[in-house]
């Protein structure tokens, strides 16, 4: 697999004038002997740079704003509005806000996200696991190569409006919640821009006008027109079992969910409706205080009733998601090492095991920090397949360059990473992946925010 490699460089810049926070340089609480009380209003800032040849130059920023009010419930916030903005020269860009308080309504935990995505090269791969076949040297421009076609094969251009709020409350038993929610979805799929990428590119660098993977599903009618763009509105509902002692970086505690999404036919478009799953169990274990903790998750997603669009498969379904792209399986959010949307099918199972350790905290510019390293394991597999119509795929092409028969198997990646966490809620990622077959790509290097769950 060829890997482009995004760079980013971060500068963490923290404003916190007297006016907006009031800090207490004595107040500590009594389990954190060397943390200060965060009061007021706290910004965390990080400005990314990024270039690949591909989708050019990336610039822009992110920001989380955070309210501690008067700081009796510190770490935990009362509000969190978290911004991110940037573009890439060759028409790529993410907006994005997201919002987050139990003190906006009473009793009541309020998220809202409002995203646009215009993304010029999304990861497509077929469905069904290890049934849809990757070539890496289809996409392997190196001197050597006999049989590439394009660095680009592997994609397509998605542009996804993605609007939600969702509400949880507490039963009389405080640690069961139950969620209720509305989101709606527009998407719009489309072949890769050849001409658009290539622009100020030279001649050896110019990506080749061919048909990639989507293009030949959509000529084949494995794709149908109605899916390749759409709009969805899905409710969801749920039950939340939570007793974890920090959200960000639990140490200890349980955090299970059981969630249903919804999307009638008569809210969208009205040629998709269908009903899914997704049961998550997540579990925490202190193995020295404070410092070292083991925590894993085990989740299900899965289609009970209906057919769902291909561009709402890869849709990872969460109680609480604040993460601009949320897709897979594969990449950031659950299989770090495996290629984005590598692990797409009807229903698919997944499981993460991860070593958190917080090995250095110091103080500076009146913020607390700690340094954490994480080592991991991720693997997971369709455990339920899309029906693949293969009668539209001419005769003289060979099914089994992009076809395999047999059930998928286990994709297995192991890794690690490095956290800069500041007041123990703005969590700065990196992560480094690692698949272990490489029919699931070579690496990945993620930067991002938060710990994965």
């Amino acid at each position: 697999m060829k890997t482009t490699l995004k760079l980013c460089l971060g500068l963490m810049l923290f404003w916190a004038p007297q006016m907006y926070s009031q800090q207490s340089s004595d107040s500590l609480k009594p389990s954190a002997t060397t943390e200060k009380i965060k009061k007021g209003w706290n910004i965390g800032f990080l400005p990314v740079i990024g270039y690949s040849s591909d989708i050019g130059l990336q610039y822009g920023a992110l920001a989380n704003i955070y309210d501690y009010g008067d700081g009796s419930t510190y770490p935990k916030y009362d509000h969190s509005l978290y911004f991110e903005v940037s573009r890439t020269n060759k028409g790529g860009g993410i907006n994005q806000f997201f919002y987050d308080s139990e003190k906006l309504l009473h009793g009541l935990r309020v998220t809202a996200d409002v995203t646009y995505l215009t993304e010029k090269a999304l990861d497509f791969y077929g469905f069904n696991g290890y049934q849809a076949v990757y070539n890496p040297l289809w996409e392997d421009d190196s001197q050597d190569s006999t049989v590439y076609k394009t660095r680009m094969f592997y994609r397509h251009e998605r542009k996804l409006l993605r609007i939600g709020v969702d509400l949880q409350g507490k039963f009389s038993n405080q640690k069961i919640k139950w969620l209720a929610g509305l989101a709606f979805l527009k998407t719009e799929t489309a072949p890769v821009d050849i001409d658009r990428l290539n622009k100020g590119l030279s001649d050896s660098k110019k990506l080749p006008d061919v048909p990639g993977l989507y293009d030949n599903y959509v000529s084949w009618g494995v794709l149908s027109p109605e899916e390749i763009k759409g709009s969805n509105t899905v409710l969801r509902l749920g039950l939340i079992y939570d007793t974890r002692d920090n959200e960000p970086n639990p140490m200890k505690g349980i955090w299970s969910e059981v969630i249903f999404a919804i999307a009638p036919t008569f809210l969208g478009d009205g040629d998709f409706g269908f009903i899914k799953i997704a049961a998550a169990h997540r579990q925490y274990f202190t193995l020295i205080n404070n410092d070292l903790s083991f925590a894993y998750r085990l989740a299900y997603q899965g289609t009970i009733a209906g057919k769902v669009p291909f561009y709402m498969q890869p849709y990872m379904i969460n109680s609480f998601a604040q993460t601009t792209t949320i897709d897979g399986l594969g990449g950031s959010r659950n299989l770090r090492g495996i290629m984005r949307n590598r692990v797409v099918g009807d229903g698919m199972a997944y499981g993460n095991t991860e070593f958190r350790w917080k090995f250095y905290r110091f103080g500076l510019i009146k913020q607390n920090f700690y340094l954490a390293l994480n080592a991991f394991a991720d693997a997971g597999m369709v455990v339920q397949n899309i029906p693949v119509d293969k009668s539209g795929i001419p005769e003289n092409v060979d099914q089994s360059q992009y076809f395999s028969d047999g059930p998928d198997k286990l994709h297995v990646c192991v890794g690690g990473g490095l956290r800069v966490v500041m007041n123990q809620n703005f969590v700065i990622s990196a992560d480094y992946g690692a698949a272990l077959d490489k029919r699931d790509g070579d690496t990945g290097l993620y930067i991002g925010f938060g710990f994965l769950f």
